[in-house]
């Protein structure tokens, strides 16, 4: 039986989204556009497209690379700048891939492809081992709270479908991760360039029992699986319909969001955050439809028992459930994004799930070396500089570690006279 009738025993486990990081030239868009080849997610006129390109640039086989590197400028250096977000399907599970880019000074580009990752391939060159920027992508992808990665050992056919150098790489990796703490870690040989166990098993590999790239994105866990999560709803947008010829409407007072965890149900108990109140759930719609309950990643529309002064921003949350923090000081790490260097004297606009509110940097207790990874002290912070900052707000937040809960853990920096987002957090805890 082929890989592919494998994969078609498979039941349908949803949408997975994951990251490609590692070194330049390590073949990361080779191995997307090898994906996407090969599960035939490309239409004939793109194929059509980067086969001119590779016979332009002097190429006897089809550049698979181009398939991500779309901007010019990118074509035209050979290296991937920017991240690139790629869409494909097996027929039993949807992907959204995101190809990062690998220079150091793209860290700020990563941070933002690793926040709604689940899942990270760290791809080797298996001719140059374990490198520093290996390490940094991997602490990047562990600080954005990506709970699982898989070890892509790639150019296995440079170096003869060598199983020693494999397991060189697997036990300096296993070394650094440990280090680190990263739990779940799994690792695979492949050839992006020939197709080696990525969507077939490699014939030159009978060595690895393991499952293909393909088979391990199939079974890898789907966001919000890893562990039960409290539900929390951030409120977008009261509803208030205004209709004069169905008077049924007139009392009419949804409150609308995309539930960030959990699930909801008609007769649960719910507390309003920040005022404290608490009522219970008349009724849940989707689409002006009343179905009864929902769960994670559903935008609905709660109508409450009791009459509540509910706004923008406010989060309902079951009563039954932990509750979130409270908090207008919170502790977070902070990826400086702008090219404007963060001035502590500044006041700047935090933007928390539906909430935004003025903001101002209360201290930096250190910045990452993110070259060697080391703590070292700061007054300042450059673009692409991660540190640990205690921030200031003028209004509460109801919030989660980052590490509990990703969509309520985390938050942007906005600048107030510009509105151009320049900094992205993950929360650790409500600061003293």
């Amino acid at each position: 039986m082929s890989a592919r009738d494998n994969i078609s025993q498979i039941e349908d486990r949803g949408l997975l989204r994951f990251l490609t990081c590692g070194s330049v030239d390590d073949g990361k868009s080779t191995l997307i556009g090898r994906l996407l080849f090969d599960t035939k997610t490309i239409l004939a006129d793109t194929l059509h497209a980067i086969e001119k390109t590779s016979a332009k640039r002097g190429m006897e086989a089809v550049d698979l690379s181009l398939l991500t590197d779309g901007l010019q400028a990118e074509r035209e250096q050979g290296i991937t700048i920017d991240v690139a977000y790629r869409y494909f399907t097996t027929g039993t599970r949807k992907y959204i891939v995101a190809d990062a880019p690998g220079h150091e000074q793209y860290t700020r580009n990563m941070v933002t492809a690793a926040s709604t990752a689940n899942l990270a391939i760290i791809l080797i060159d298996a001719r140059r081992g374990v490198l520093p920027q290996t390490k940094r992508h991997s602490y990047i992808a562990h600080l954005m709270g990506i709970p699982h990665i898989l070890v892509a050992v790639n150019k296995m056919d440079l170096v003869n479908f060598d199983p020693a150098v494999f397991d060189k790489i697997k036990a300096d990796y296993l070394a650094f991760a440990a280090k680190l703490g990263i739990k779940d870690v799994k690792f695979l040989p492949l050839s992006a360039l020939t197709g080696d166990n990525v969507v077939d098993r490699s014939e030159a590999m009978a060595w690895y029992d393991g499952p293909t790239l393909v088979e391990t994105l199939e079974a890898a866990p789907g966001a919000h699986s890893e562990h039960d999560e409290p539900f929390r709803l951030p409120v977008q947008y009261v509803c208030r319909p205004q209709d004069s010829a169905n008077p049924e409407l007139h009392d009419y007072r949804g409150f609308m969001g995309r539930i960030e965890a959990g699930s909801i149900a008609i007769g649960d108990a719910v507390t309003i955050l920040p005022s404290g109140q608490t009522t219970t759930v008349k009724d849940v719609q989707l689409a002006g439809q009343s179905i009864g309950s929902a769960f994670v990643e559903q935008s609905v529309t709660l109508l409450l028992a009791d009459e509540i002064d509910i706004s923008r921003g406010d989060m309902i949350v079951k009563s039954a459930d932990t509750a979130p923090a409270v908090t207008k000081a919170i502790e977070a790490e902070l990826c400086w994004l702008s090219e404007t260097p963060l001035e502590p004297s500044r006041r700047y606009l935090v933007r928390h799930t539906t909430r935004t509110t003025q903001a101002k940097l209360a201290g930096i207790a250190y910045k990452l070396d993110i070259n060697s990874l080391e703590q070292v002290g700061a007054d300042k912070l450059q673009m692409n500089d991660i540190a640990r900052v205690t921030i200031k707000l003028a209004q509460p937040l109801a919030i989660d570690a980052y590490a509990d809960n990703r969509g309520t853990g985390a938050f942007i920096v906005i600048d107030e006279s510009t509105n151009n987002t320049v900094g992205a957090g993950m929360i650790v805890k409500a600061a003293d």
